[in-house]
């Protein structure tokens, strides 16, 4: 299953990105944390008192994935007939989560016993020219191609705020939590995410966070409604983290209310049956938003011939 979390820069989602990975790990679950923010804390968030095992980032090596992924693909030519839309179709090479493939070889690392794939950071190159979103094309292709099973998690930590619409990505999800805090501030993301996602079919359910006090969760009862699915309440055990003194136990150690908070999670995203249709039919829906928007002109192509008419991954096919 995909998830992914979101909310306004500072609502904790890093924080929850990391906790969830390692509650998923912990109980045996295959799981990959993907850092999709332009501020790359995740690999920290899952392993504070460690240096994590990073891996090569996805934004740095669009060129070779896109290569790796269209396999035989006849659809598509080249690399550079190849954008971070195009789905896959016969020929594609497909992916299992965590398989013995190239790509995960070079792309994952480990933080806090938790495969993690990363986007790269803005590089200064980057200034003035380039839009963060542009590295998040690995992230798309990935799960574009990615045929995962029941049991098999991807975690991905988004960008911050309504920002996660300025690409397609944000419907590659079977569901998406947005962590508020009990602040206006913290619920008007969640207006603006709930709104876009509505038209789209795309499912969220709000995470409160920071939550201090009955008046807190009032706030957000009110404010978010039935989309309320669970909150955590202030962390001593995530504040000892932050500041390199995990406690001993590690997350078995966490306040108990917010290790419920977690299985709560698990418990939706395992109740979620995954839509294939729906995913695929998003994808190329965006393929070809982005062929008229840019892509045509920009590679010469006309990019509508990429889809393969009747082919959906994990349906009518699982690889080459």
């Amino acid at each position: 299953m995909r998830v992914a979390f979101v909310g306004k820069g500072g609502s904790g989602k890093t924080t929850l990105s990391a906790l969830f990975s390692r509650h998923l790990a912990a109980s045996g679950a295959p799981v990959l944390a993907v850092d999709g923010d332009i501020n790359q804390h995740l690999a920290e968030a899952l392993a504070p008192d460690e240096e994590p095992a990073q891996p090569a980032p996805l934004g740095a090596h669009l060129g070779e994935i896109k290569d790796f992924l269209r396999g035989t693909n006849p659809r598509i030519a080249s690399r550079e007939a190849m954008t971070k839309t195009t789905p896959p179709g016969r020929g594609s090479r497909l992916l299992r989560l965590l398989g013995d493939d190239e790509l995960h070889a070079r792309h994952v690392g480990n933080a806090g016993g938790v495969p993690l794939m990363v986007t790269g950071e803005f590089e200064e190159s980057d200034l003035g020219v380039a839009c963060y979103h542009s590295k998040l094309g690995g992230v798309e292709l990935y799960l574009s191609h990615l045929v995962d099973g029941p049991g098999e998690y991807v975690v991905v930590d988004m960008t911050a705020g309504a920002d996660a619409f300025a690409s397609g990505l944000f419907t590659r999800f079977d569901i998406t939590f947005l962590v508020a805090e009990p602040t206006r501030k913290g619920v008007s993301v969640y207006r603006q995410y709930r709104d876009h996602a509505r038209e789209f079919g795309v499912r969220i359910a709000v995470v409160g966070n920071k939550v201090t006090c009955e008046d807190d969760l009032l706030f957000l009862k009110e404010e978010v409604g039935d989309d309320l699915l669970t909150h955590l309440v202030h962390s001593p055990w995530v504040r000892a983290a932050e500041r390199g003194r995990p406690q001993d136990g590690g997350l078995a150690s966490l306040e108990a209310h917010n290790r419920h908070a977690l299985n709560v999670l698990r418990e939706t995203v395992d109740s979620r049956p995954r839509d294939w249709e729906r995913l695929h039919r998003h994808a190329v829906e965006f393929h070809l938003r982005n062929a008229r928007a840019w892509a045509n002109e920009a590679t010469g192509l006309d990019l509508a011939e990429q889809v393969d008419p009747g082919f959906v991954p994990g349906v009518t096919g699982v690889g080459d």
